[in-house]
């Protein structure tokens, strides 16, 4: 497809990286000329200096042949009418990153008029995902998967765990019960175990299952499974407010440490049911002061990646058993931040690329209508997609054990009329069914995981 990507800030750049390999043709346009330059030499891009909001670069960036045109500047005024004036110019489809909450209960209406094909708000994507992470504080990621019936959950497996120094063939029979380990990272590998696959200590695995049987096999483990009832979050821009928003809605009681007093009044007539403190998140007495070494949950959310790994070094120091969570922004801090242990981390970066990302691959496949999510795990090296069958001709009358596959390529579980299937050999792959599939390349369509 031929896209257009307006603005590149990071998550511009992620975009165009990422849907560069899928073997779309990019062009980038943005103000200044310095970043424009840098993306042009260091991908394979046209790139065009100047305010994507002008008919006129639009029509030089070719936007009447264009597929695609994604807004993702600083600016969510400039970011709508760059996409109604795609829709105008070319009659494309149109992405907008809109992040202010003043937008939020009108996003609908904005969407319908302007005939946008999707919105995304990174700072609401980032809440949603850390208020799941609190719901199940015993994991370090969540994802979910046909409509919530589905979850991919991981797992850091510590010395005392049963899964230590043994194969999960050699796991007792009850204990993976309607749940598949289907992805292992150790230090920088990945891999896609199979029954004689040995866990060591350290080991993050994901499970995929129903929550049911997921919370069943936390149970077995000794883990908590109960969400948090308190939460501590430090600096509450919008993605601490629509996290705020989001655990008060669930019954959990939350703390806001907020340094500008403005914003804290703002907050306080937001968050009436909040405890909203002026004072500065990052001060150890005034952590310790409010109640830090009883934390249930700790968030860093300032606007400094170093402040938030240090304040989650510094919770993990005083309160051990507390959930941490760390904002972190750039994804080049990944190898440093793998060696420390920071809690569960939120990229917002990645979370808005691989949604749009998801979008555009749904859209090359839009004549088959299959697939129902993406995710892109382990700096893009595994991905999870959920399919939806329509036409189940090349499966017909096969069992799994019957089907070639390529390799690298699970079948996590399989969800037909509400249940959620974890696979054997003799299980079948039918017409309305959604299945999960665990890969280490591109799968674009079901079809494409046969040999």
């Amino acid at each position: 497809m031929r896209i257009i990507i307006v603005g590149c800030g990071n998550v511009g750049n992620m975009l165009t990286k990422l849907l560069l390999a899928e073997g779309h043709s990019v062009t980038v346009i943005d103000t200044d000329e310095t970043v424009i330059d840098a993306v042009s030499n260091s991908l394979d891009c046209m790139g065009m200096v100047g305010n994507g909001a002008s008919f006129q670069v639009q029509r030089e960036a070719g936007i009447e042949n264009a597929d695609l045109l994604i807004a993702v500047t600083a600016s969510d005024e400039r970011n709508l009418l760059c996409c109604l004036i795609a829709k105008k110019a070319g009659d494309c489809h149109t992405i907008a990153r809109v992040r202010n909450p003043v937008y939020k209960r009108e996003i609908g209406y904005i969407k319908e008029e302007l005939g946008l094909s999707m919105v995304i708000n990174p700072e609401e994507a980032a809440a949603g995902d850390a208020a799941r992470l609190l719901k199940f504080p015993s994991a370090s990621a969540i994802e979910t998967f046909a409509k919530g019936r589905a979850e991919l959950v991981r797992l850091k497996i510590n010395s005392k765990s049963r899964f230590v120094d043994k194969t999960l063939m050699d796991m007792p029979p009850d204990l993976l019960t309607g749940v598949l380990a289907c992805i292992v990272q150790r230090e920088d590998e990945i891999f896609i175990p199979n029954g004689h696959f040995i866990v060591r200590e350290g080991d993050e695995i994901s499970f995929v299952g129903s929550q049911r049987n997921l919370l069943r096999l936390f149970k077995k483990l000794g883990l908590d499974t109960a969400s948090v009832r308190s939460c501590m979050i430090v600096g509450c821009g919008d993605t601490g407010f629509y996290l705020a928003e989001q655990l008060i809605a669930m019954g959990i009681g939350v703390k806001i440490f907020e340094k500008d007093k403005e914003r804290c009044n703002e907050l306080s007539d937001m968050l009436p049911e909040a405890l909203v403190i002026n004072g500065d998140g990052t001060e150890k007495e005034l952590l310790l002061e409010e109640g830090l070494k009883n934390a249930e949950a700790f968030v860093s959310l300032t606007n400094l990646d170093e402040e938030n790994i240090m304040l989650s070094m510094y919770a993990r120091s005083v309160a051990p058993g507390a959930k941490r969570i760390t904002r972190v922004h750039r994804v080049s801090y990944d190898e440093i931040i793998g060696a420390m242990d920071v809690g569960s981390i939120l990229y917002p970066r990645n979370i808005t690329a691989n949604r749009i990302v998801r979008y555009v691959r749904g859209m090359a496949g839009a004549e088959r209508g299959e697939l129902e999510s993406l995710y892109r795990l382990e700096d893009g090296r595994v991905e999870v997609t959920e399919f939806r069958v329509r036409e189940a001709s090349v499966f017909k009358g096969k069992t799994l054990k019957e089907l070639k596959l390529k390799p690298g390529i699970l079948i996590g579980a399989i969800i037909r009329n509400s249940e959620v299937i974890i696979p054997g050999g003799n299980d079948e792959i039918r017409e309305r069914d959604s299945v999960i599939i665990v890969s280490t390349g591109q799968i674009r369509k079901i079809g494409d995981i046969l040999a």
